[in-house]
């Protein structure tokens, strides 16, 4: 959520600023600015809307944009609605500001600052950072030293850049539980939220941590943390595994959609040796053997998209290893005074590894400290906050997700976590090696099964035709697929702005079964398993009632297409991974909904696709 860019150089960074903005429009936002010093004089342009806004506002103005220092910003609204006037960057006499997270005791500040005499101009919780830091400027003639004295009056999370007009050579950065980067140049130093803002000038980065306050000139970083300067070390990436356009599709969800085959594949290969495909790799977690040897219960926590890949590794580690396994929503898991069990290996979750709800619940656990506690991030990004809290890293080798709705990041992440499931059991000795041969030859065959279900497109298409002048929607499945019916619903509501649920089709008659009738469309997953036979009693009740069905059915399911009952045919696959291949169909199927509807598919209304606010 929200987006940060700066820099400090030699050139002229207007540009550079812009670039970064368009390059983190996919965390959503509702408004762009940005604000440059030149010729002693703050230059501000803001606009509501896409970047392009504020991109064209500037390329008209009379005013000049072209400094040597500044910073941008995407706004996604927390106080305050998308306007103009509560756009970023915000000004205080000589200091501009920007600012991702939440200042929890805004309210109270800005009386105090009332009663100073200052003036507000938006609804925002940022101005009241950005008068606070001239309040104390005033006093100390320092921006680094005001900057400093103001982060312990604020309560919250939160990212800040900050620059002003009398120290046009000084950018001041802040993190406090928002990610924040720093991009590392030649006569030239960057900030952003997101490494991939910043691929294009620089490929070597400084990932700041926790309560980290940092000065940027052009020919140096100081990092401070309470008041004494560390060291941070340098990173070095490949940009090109980083980098991420929309190539030959028209949307990044389209063609994300189509890289999970090799990203499955990537996945695979880090814990499968070819060589020897009948066993997991020798260096696969080894270093975690003896943590993973001692663990008596699993917790996961996660949200979203993350979770309903729990909720699909819960089955998996309790019906495969008889280890009792719990899945939270991590926003209500942290605020409920948790018991953690002892031995337990708690699991989180997270495409961007900066989860702020995920972040916070393993903070809070930590604290309190249970007996042979292990954590383990699952993650697709390995220098994220998440991955340097936790004891181990399990990546997700998905590559750059840029749409919103979760694909490939989904899929990859069943993948791992079934990875791991079948590495706790070998550990524990609660796998045979014959079982544990037998599932690691189906998942080599996952990207195969999921080319195919790519071929499935055209007739899915055909089917979303039905959905276009829908409202309401419910997804069913049973066992291993009824968090994929979550899955379903989750992404057509979020795309398509449909109204969906997903149930376990055995809870129909418990409520669901009163809102079907003729207009109600249900989408249900059948693969052939052990639950198919009830499953069909259930599309029995919805039949009788005059509901439509749209089945994805294994082809051997023996489910033939009727009156009010359309089909696609799903290559039959192995019961315990049906999950990931059956999640291709329901994407696929939101996707071809939400352009029929012409809704914005890789950037819907309202949503981020790193939610770094509580």
């Amino acid at each position: 959520m929200c987006g940060i860019v700066g820099a400090v150089a030699e050139r002229n960074i207007a540009n550079i600023l812009l670039e970064g903005l368009k390059r983190l429009e996919y965390r959503g936002y509702d408004s762009a600015g940005l604000t440059v010093i030149r010729d002693g004089e703050l230059h501000r342009e803001r606009q509501v809307g896409k970047v392009q806004a504020l991109v064209d506002a500037v390329e008209a103005s009379t005013d000049f944009f072209d400094g040597h220092i500044g910073i941008a910003h995407t706004r996604w609204a927390t106080h305050g609605e998308p306007a103009q006037r509560n756009a970023h960057p915000h000004i205080s006499g000589k200091i501009a500001v920007v600012h991702n997270g939440i200042v929890e005791n805004y309210a109270e500040l800005k009386k105090e600052l009332i009663a100073k005499g200052y003036e507000f101009t938006s609804q925002t919780d940022t101005e009241v950072v950005a008068h606070l830091i001239h309040d104390i400027y005033e006093q100390t003639n320092d921006l680094l030293e005001a900057v400093r004295a103001v982060i312990p009056k604020l309560h919250g999370a939160f990212a800040l850049g900050i620059i002003h007009v009398d120290t046009p050579d000084e950018l001041v950065t802040v993190r406090l539980g928002s990610p924040l980067v720093i991009g590392v140049g030649i006569g030239e130093n960057f900030i952003a939220s997101d490494q991939l803002a910043l691929l294009p000038v620089t490929n070597r980065f400084m990932y700041l941590e926790e309560g980290d306050i940092a000065k940027l000139t052009r020919d140096s970083i100081k990092v401070y943390v309470n008041g004494e300067e560390v060291s941070r070390e340098v990173h070095e990436i490949d940009a090109k595994q980083h980098n991420a356009d929309k190539g030959e599709f028209k949307h990044y969800m389209l063609k994300e959609i189509y890289e999970q085959p090799d990203a499955v594949a990537r996945t695979l290969e880090m814990a499968i040796d070819n060589r020897q495909a009948s066993a997991l790799r020798d260096d696969f977690l080894a270093r975690n053997e003896a943590q993973l040897s001692g663990v008596q219960h699993v917790q996961i926590i996660a949200c979203g998209t993350s979770y309903h890949a729990g909720m699909v590794a819960k089955y998996w580690f309790e019906s495969l290893m008889r280890l009792s396994c719990s899945v939270e929503v991590a926003s209500e898991f942290r605020y409920r005074n948790p018991v953690v069990l002892d031995n337990s290996l708690v699991i989180c979750i997270s495409q961007s590894g900066e989860t702020a709800d995920t972040l916070s619940a393993l903070r809070e656990i930590k604290k309190q400290n249970p007996a042979g506690l292990v954590s383990l991030a699952l993650c697709n990004v390995p220098t994220s906050s998440l991955v340097r809290e936790t004891d181990i890293f399990l990546p997700t080798l998905a590559g750059p997700e840029i749409g919103v709705a979760s694909t490939k990041a989904f899929t990859t992440q069943l993948v791992a976590l079934m990875l791991l499931v079948l590495k706790t059991g070998a550990v524990q000795q609660r796998i045979d090696s014959a079982n544990l041969s037998t599932l690691l030859g189906e998942l080599q065959k996952l990207p195969g099964q999921l080319y195919t279900s790519l071929h499935l497109d055209a007739p899915i298409k055909a089917m979303a035709e039905h959905f276009e002048d829908k409202k309401s929607c419910l997804f069913l499945g049973r066992g291993l697929q009824f968090p994929i019916a979550l899955e379903g619903a989750l992404k057509l509501k979020e795309i398509s702005y449909i109204h969906a649920e997903g149930y376990a089709a055995g809870e129909l008659k418990h409520g669901p079964l009163a809102l079907v009738d003729k207009d109600m469309p249900i989408v249900v997953l059948a693969p052939k398993d052990s639950m198919l036979d009830k499953l069909k009693a259930n599309m029995q009740e919805v039949h009788a009632r005059h509901g439509e069905l749209f089945v994805f059915a294994s082809e051997d399911s023996h489910i033939n297409a009727e009156d009010r009952l359309h089909v696609v045919y799903v290559k039959a696959v192995c019961e315990t991974l049906a999950p990931i291949v059956y999640s291709v169909p329901i994407q696929l199927l939101s996707y071809h909904v939400a352009v029929m509807r012409g809704t914005d598919v890789d950037q819907p209304r309202n949503l981020a696709k790193s939610v770094t606010v509580e």
